[in-house]
């Protein structure tokens, strides 16, 4: 996000160790006004937990096998409680960076398993990682310019949506 302004979150799903685009989700932030990542992380899962069961998508229905969070173990800590809201038995890692914002390690339960001596699963987390952030960074953008180019044009008398989109 940019500071408060075009709040979105993604969700990759991978499926055989390769991306599954198919599956993937944007979100925008609703309930949260301000920058706040434990409480978007919050309302996102909620929101894409309370989907399972539900026919109206095929994949967004389906419940997870894994969930691996951007973060730590804040990330973790925040999110645990909901999927036991659900009565969810999930499980749920956070990537753990190091210097360079590359995964080192993945957290859950306190403890953390390094990944980075491990090259094949470092390589598969790291692509993750660069999915996620690629798919939900292009929304943020897209998001912010909309809402940047609407506000403008449209108080122009005489400009709508359809002028400004123009």
């Amino acid at each position: 996000n940019l500071s408060s302004a075009s709040m979105v979150a993604g969700m990759v799903v991978f499926k055989d160790g390769k991306p599954f685009k198919k599956a993937y989700k944007r979100f925008s932030i609703k309930e949260v006004n301000i920058q706040n990542d434990y409480g978007s992380m919050q309302e996102v899962l909620r929101r894409r937990l309370s989907k399972i069961g539900n026919d109206s998508d095929e994949y967004f229905s389906r419940c997870p096998d894994l969930i691996l969070l951007d973060g730590g173990k804040g990330h973790v800590n925040a999110v645990e409680p909901i999927i036991k809201e659900f009565n969810l038995d999930i499980p749920l890692y956070g990537m753990v960076k190091d210097s360079r914002h590359r995964t080192r390690a993945i957290t859950t339960g306190g403890r953390e398993i390094q990944v980075s001596g491990f090259k094949s699963a470092f390589n598969l987390l790291t692509q993750i990682q660069d999915e996620v952030h690629r798919f939900s960074v292009d929304y943020m953008h897209r998001k912010h310019n909309k809402a940047s180019y609407k506000s403008e044009l449209t108080n122009i008398k005489g400009i709508g949506d359809k002028k400004a989109s123009k």
